[in-house]
């Protein structure tokens, strides 16, 4: 459900190793998979996979795994669009930038929820044509499908690990994004030339301290060396535009509230100034406001 980068990817792979899958997505994107296939162009492969594509929320009916992979400011609509469809024993994985968009899911649907943590570098270089630029895993949430749902997307060839730290992990991610994702839209520049410049590691540190501080605050167990991750990213991922870049270049909303906006919302909770963020937040919305008309 919602097949943009994320969505097509996951379920290109799934697709490619023999599962029956369904795209949901915008009507020029299902007409273009319809017609050709979805194109994935990915470091190791470039194919046109055989999928069905549907722009209705209908088409999750009889799924047992529904991966939900929308932009986290249509979380509860569109899980209000699936939600009369879906069937009594289905998995709704969450696939989304942000830490809580699993528990706003599950405000909505009374099936088993279970949070997802996604590292893939993706974007879509036209309808129907997904280009992967770098890793591909998840850490998924525990959930009485979990098992069975991880082995299967291993056998796709999308590295899988379930982790009872899930909030920890989503936190980790929620700081690279918060760490790369305006600074990528606002200069428009992948990780990469981003990353290299002294300036902006230094803004980037600004940021990841504040972060840590409205995690700990909020009582979060961050996994990992977030400051190694933070320069991994670049290294593993330089040519990657973050998708707030990527909404940004086309004109579209961003998920910029639920990311530097979070820290900044949680910041003013708990008494911790966050100015870096503050600052990133409100040029990505006057940034938004020029082209809000058309978006």
């Amino acid at each position: 459900m919602g097949a943009g980068a994320v969505g097509c990817y996951y379920g290109g792979m799934l697709a490619r190793a023999g599962h029956e899958v369904t795209l949901i997505g915008r009507p020029n994107h299902v007409e273009a998979i319809t017609r050709d296939g979805l194109r994935m162009q990915t470091l190791t492969f470039d194919e046109h996979v055989r999928v069905t594509a549907s722009s209705e929320a209908s088409a999750v009916e009889g799924a047992s795994l529904v991966l939900f992979c929308v932009k986290s400011t249509d979380t509860e609509s569109a899980a209000a669009e699936i939600k009369p469809h879906l069937a009594k024993d289905a998995l709704v994985l969450v696939l989304q930038n942000g830490v809580d968009n699993a528990d706003r899911v599950r405000t909505v649907v009374a099936q088993e929820v279970a949070a997802a943590v996604v590292y893939v570098a993706a974007g879509m270089e036209g309808p129907g044509h997904v280009r992967h630029h770098g890793r591909g895993d998840l850490v998924i949430e525990p959930s009485s499908k979990s098992e069975a749902v991880a082995r299967e997307l291993i056998d796709a060839q999308i590295p899988t690990e379930i982790s009872p730290n899930v909030r920890g992990a989503l936190w980790a991610k929620l700081i690279l994004n918060c760490a790369y994702n305006a600074l990528s839209a606002i200069a428009q520049l992948p990780y990469g030339p981003l990353a290299g410049n002294a300036s902006i590691q230094a803004c980037m540190r600004d940021i990841v301290g504040e972060c840590l501080a409205v995690a700990k605050a909020e009582n979060v167990t961050i996994p990992g060396d977030v400051d190694a991750s933070v320069r991994m990213i670049a290294e593993k991922m330089p040519t990657q535009y973050s998708s707030t870049a990527q909404d940004v270049a086309r004109s579209k909303p961003s998920e910029i509230d639920h990311l530097n906006g979070l820290i900044v919302r949680l910041g003013e909770t708990h008494g911790i100034a966050t100015p870096a963020n503050r600052v990133l937040h409100a040029l990505v919305k006057v940034i938004e406001t020029k082209y809000g008309s058309r978006a």
